[in-house]
């Protein structure tokens, strides 16, 4: 696992304590579930009950000499539970553990990055209303284009991570599956009502169909709604670190009191958390790749699987919780800098009001290519010259003929192009 990362109560999901604690449960459930068959003595049932526990640096000590992780730990139990364990794992075989305390596991962590995203969401929401009117330049290919708003912005996030949450509810409930089916998936020594049981008492629903192992395409499913939502928290924090940009800095990450930026240059302060989860989005993507190679196994079941995923599972789950709560931080303390947003609109002398002028050109009668014509024409002029657009254009009697000065200023004004904003933000519910 990456420790670095772990936050206390993501890290604590995939701790062998909760893992073997898991493995508990599901064995005392299936002999309760045994039990009520009449497989299983009910007296045998309340003793195992009663004295079933594990030393975790126990069953690591039997490992070592197993080489078997499964047999160690109920090995384990049996030294505390006596004649008694005979009956704990019959008729199970090692992956109706394993498996089944896996979904519980990527379920506590799937409620917990909900829990998270619905954290960012309210953070997105506050500073998209904050900044809803606070008109910033737009860029297609990265050069000036239309004036925006950085409310827009957050709000666009917001509704991405709307969606997120939606992915990551339905990969959720894909992984949310148990099973206690057997040594090929056929309940040859079981009853499939201890399934049922077992699933029904640890909040999972069970298989409908297994084949020892539960098919890792739900697992990849799972590992790729990660990806998809660290994609997300990549694209989000590229943003802020291109508009942190010296010749930009229209925004900039919080930094703070004592912080250093460079070992040679004190003047630097880098988006260095930005960098931080740009990168990490990385390792969340090849995890994901990783979790599809698992899905096709051989026949029934082959265990390629399974060192694969004792890695790319807890450690995507424990970088996404950390990213999340790094990018939330970000987005909170996001220092914002208006001036350098109208300047920036400023730069490119009226640049950006082309398409209004060819517009108004055009429903005043003039042909759209000759007005594109025209107004392209002076554009040009403004990027070699560094002049004034308006002023350039009211030089033209072409245009002057069509627009008088007064249109001309209207057109200009960056208002026009920020007019449905409410609009926009009823649609992603941001009222």
């Amino acid at each position: 696992m990456i420790a670095r990362y772990t936050r206390p109560e993501m890290g604590s999901i995939w701790e062998d304590e909760n893992k073997f604690r898991i493995w508990l449960e599901i064995e005392l459930l299936a002999c309760e579930a045994q039990a009520q068959l009449g497989v299983i003595p009910r007296e045998a049932v309340d003793v195992i009950r009663s004295k079933a526990k594990f030393d975790v640096n126990r069953i690591l000590e039997i490992e070592s000499e197993v080489k078997h992780d499964v047999i160690a730990f109920l090995t384990n139990v049996g030294e505390h539970v006596g004649p008694e364990s005979r009956f704990i794992h019959l008729g199970m075989t090692s992956s109706d553990v394993l498996d089944t305390a896996l979904a519980i596991q990527m379920k506590q962590s799937a409620e917990l990055l909900l829990k998270d995203h619905e954290a960012l969401l309210v953070v997105l929401a506050k500073r998209a209303k904050e900044f809803k009117h606070t008109p910033m330049i737009g860029r297609t290919h990265g050069i000036h284009a239309e004036p925006v708003t950085l409310g827009l912005k957050f709000a666009l996030w917001h509704a991405e991570t709307g969606r997120n949450i939606k992915r990551l509810a339905n990969a959720l409930e894909t992984v949310a599956v148990g099973q206690i089916s057997g040594a090929v998936g056929t309940y040859a020594h079981l009853d499939p009502s201890v399934e049922r049981f077992v699933c029904q008492k640890l909040g999972l629903k069970p298989a409908p169909i297994s084949t020892q192992v539960l098919q890792r395409d739900r697992h990849a499913e799972f590992m790729n709604t990660l990806a998809v939502c660290a994609c997300s928290l990549e694209k989000f924090s590229t943003e802020i670190r291109h508009l942190q940009k010296t010749e930009v800095l229209e925004v900039e990450e919080y930094f703070s009191k004592g912080q250093k930026g460079s070992s040679a240059m004190p003047h630097k302060r880098n988006p260095i958390t930005c960098e931080r989860v740009a990168g990490l989005s990385r390792v969340l993507r090849g995890n994901a790749l990783a979790a599809m190679e698992n899905v096709a196994l051989w026949h029934e079941r082959d265990i390629t699987h399974s060192s694969v995923e004792r890695v790319i599972i807890p450690d995507s789950c424990i970088l996404m919780d950390y990213m999340l709560g790094e990018f939330t931080k970000i987005v909170e303390q996001l220092l914002v800098y208006p001036d350098h947003m109208l300047e920036n609109i400023n730069r490119t002398g009226g640049l950006i009001f082309s398409q209004d002028v060819l517009l108004a050109l055009t429903k005043k009668g003039m042909k759209r290519e000759d007005a594109y014509r025209v107004v392209q024409e002076e554009a040009m002029k403004v990027w070699q010259e560094r002049t004034d657009f308006k002023v350039l254009l009211a030089k033209r009697e072409d245009v002057t003929r069509l627009l008088s000065k007064a249109d001309l200023d209207e057109l200009f004004d960056p208002k026009r192009s920020l007019k449905h904003i409410d609009y926009i933000f009823h649609q992603v519910g941001l009222d």
